[in-house]
């Protein structure tokens, strides 16, 4: 852990009731919520944006994958179309870590949504992708686009509702919550010729990928003693022991500045 799998809406054709549709403001969301969740060492997989909900279910199936996370907006039955506000979080009734995000979620949703009485967490035993995913799930639906001011609120807000987002993800997983920085490339620079890039900012964590001495690698933020870096296509915790800069790194863990950059004019 932490592996996320990011599955925005693909329903291009629920128009919002000011501009866009439902697949273009929740890929939109997801694409703010990318930054963060990179910068805090979760290693995100996001689904086919031209694909359909099955299509999602079978990739992310099919993945490593510990959370499956999908973002949507909501619509009211015809007779009260526009008349509806509110969040909602759904999660499988005897998934107890479906639960507990939802519950975040909601939590810090609540912070941000102008109603928080109106944000929710509720069981759901019909949504496929919470149903028939392999691993944990929560549906979100992220206010409603049949309502004025629901959809202002969030195409007005992207920035805010990512960041709360992430965060309760980072709280669910257990990882710190990292604003994105200034990235850099640095490279590989373990005391025995490894670097051992973790799942978490811990000794102990899961060790991910071990990366030879010299391996390229691009810093994105970092945490006490621990940068978040990502290798490839992974994203996770590399340690450094002194005060993090591009010209003084860890020379146990990451080696940066110009060492690096002449590495990559050759």
């Amino acid at each position: 852990m932490p592996f996320l799998f990011l599955s925005p809406s693909t329903q291009y054709f629920n128009p919002y009731v000011t501009t866009g549709d439902e697949r273009y403001w929740m890929n939109a969301l997801a694409d703010e919520m990318m930054p963060y969740l990179h910068a805090s060492g979760i290693t995100v997989t996001r689904n086919d944006p031209d694909g359909s909900a099955a299509q999602s279910i079978r990739d992310s199936n099919a993945s490593r994958q510990d959370f499956h996370l999908a973002l949507h907006s909501n619509a009211a039955p015809q007779a009260l179309a526009g008349q509806l506000r509110g969040v909602d979080f759904y999660y499988y009734p005897t998934s107890e870590a479906g639960l507990r995000m939802a519950n975040i979620l909601v939590d810090n949703m609540k912070t941000i949504y102008p109603l928080p009485d109106r944000v929710q967490a509720r069981p759901s035993t019909i949504i496929g992708e919470i149903r028939r995913t392999r691993v944990p799930a929560v549906l979100a639906e992220i206010g409603y686009h049949d309502n004025v001011d629901d959809a202002n609120w969030l195409t007005g807000n992207l920035d805010a509702v990512a960041r709360t987002l992430s965060l309760g993800v980072t709280e669910y997983f257990g990882v710190p919550f990292l604003t994105p920085g200034d990235e850099f490339e640095a490279e590989a620079a373990g005391a025995d010729g490894y670097l051992r890039l973790r799942s978490y900012p811990e000794p102990d964590a899961e060790i991910l990928a071990q990366l030879p001495n010299g391996t390229p690698v691009t810093v994105l933020g970092n945490f006490d003693t621990w940068y978040t870096v990502r290798a490839d296509t992974l994203y996770g915790f590399a340690p450094h022991h002194r005060h993090p800069t591009r010209r003084h790194a860890a020379d146990r863990g990451i080696k940066a500045g110009e060492l690096a950059q002449r590495s990559r004019d050759g």
